[in-house]
């Protein structure tokens, strides 16, 4: 047997035999794992259904379209754009097709619990090539709205994103909208961890008050690693050509041949998502996340031995002390329990040995894990942590 295919086998054990608790990391269906290894993996399909520049794509042309139209019902957009890569082409593909280099954007700072791609400065394209304001969050790890609007009211913004990587509270897209609005801002609502919950009805859509809706397709949305576009009713209204712009932007602007069998995943995830159960499992994650942080303020003292920022949704970040946050990961790990390490609210350490650890729970619900499970693994979690 290939020396890899032995390392596969060795991995997939691992995933099984391990706590998963990062809160991107999910275990997808064998029906979307059946769509990733097929033969659609050996097609070529450059361009979009019915305007391909490679011959042979009638069946994959049906694929795309039945992608596009299970996604656009299932997030209730009017234009879904499903061949970006990852999260970060898809909100690449965005800045391309509606800003010009140098122009403002807004976004959250990466120590607060925002994205690389919303602008964090010097190291990406989006804080290299665009100009960037970051907003912050209070002493408790939560948005602040009013100095949001301050902020945006002085920096002026072309551009905000409303999304995050390690914010464990309800985001306020109403708020996010009207701020946006009082600037003539796009609001980009970039729900990758949260799509999950969103379709499943137990976080509130942003639909209604931004213009453009990016998400990865993994996560809690259990689906395959790839990312969507999806363009409002708002977005139109601002601009009748955004449809056109975004998909121009991902190709040719960025991106080659798109990943057909991913596609063919991301359909598949679509339609298992639009079911009753799946509503019922987005709703057992927030019941787990609650049953994790009662586990950890317990900590088998009967006391909060550690602060815990959150939570309102599938995820909190534990304080771990200062620049403790790799140690404890390392420890965790070597008990069998899979977390990463993670930034806290103003965090005076650097990312690379950060305070705190970030962990969720749509890994272990995907196993069938109740509150029972995750308030032990949170009474375990606090001991080796403070130990």
């Amino acid at each position: 047997m290939d020396k890899i295919f032995d390392l596969i086998e060795q991995e997939e054990i691992y995933q099984n035999d391990t706590i998963r608790l990062i809160p991107s990391e999910n275990f997808v269906s064998e029906n979307v794992k059946r769509a990733l290894a097929s033969g659609l993996t050996n097609k070529y399909a450059e361009g979009y259904p019915g305007k391909r520049y490679y011959q042979g794509n009638k069946i994959v042309d049906e694929i795309e379209n039945l992608a596009i139209e299970r996604g656009k019902k299932l997030f209730g957009v009017e234009h879904l754009n499903v061949q970006p890569y990852s999260g970060s082409p898809a909100n690449a593909a965005v800045l391309m097709a509606l800003l010009e280099p140098g122009d403002k954007i807004c976004g959250m700072k990466l120590s607060a619990g925002g994205h690389l791609t919303h602008g964090h400065p010097k190291i990406t394209f989006s804080g290299k090539y665009f100009n960037s304001a970051q907003y912050d969050v209070d002493e408790n790890g939560k948005i602040d709205y009013k100095k949001l609007r301050e902020m945006v009211m002085m920096e002026k913004p072309k551009l905000i994103f409303a999304g995050t990587t390690a914010y464990p509270w309800i985001l306020d897209w109403k708020k996010f909208g009207e701020i946006a609005e009082s600037v003539g801002a796009w609001l980009v609502a970039d729900i990758s961890h949260i799509a999950g919950l969103v379709v499943g009805g137990m976080h509130p859509s942003p639909v209604d008050f931004a213009h453009i809706v990016t998400s990865t397709t993994h996560k809690s949305l259990r689906g395959p690693r790839g990312a969507i576009i999806g363009v409002t009713k708002l977005g139109l209204n601002k601009d009748s050509e955004l449809n056109k712009k975004i998909d121009r932007a991902v190709f040719p602007g960025l991106q080659g041949g798109p990943h057909m069998n991913t596609i063919a995943a991301m359909a598949v995830a679509f339609e298992e998502a639009d079911t009753p159960e799946f509503k019922k499992y987005a709703e057992q994650i927030v019941k787990n996340a609650q049953a994790l942080k009662k586990g950890l303020m317990m900590g088998g003292t009967g006391q909060c031995p550690i602060r815990i920022f959150g939570t309102e949704n599938h995820l909190m970040v534990v304080d771990c002390g200062f620049e403790r946050g790799k140690e404890a990961a390392v420890k965790l790990e070597e008990a069998g329990i899979i977390v990463n390490a993670n930034t806290i609210p103003h965090d005076k350490a650097g990312p690379f040995k950060p305070s705190g650890i970030r962990i969720g729970t749509p890994a272990m619900t995907t196993k069938g894990w109740k509150e029972k499970e995750f308030e032990e693994v949170g009474k375990k979690i606090a001991k080796i942590v403070v130990g």
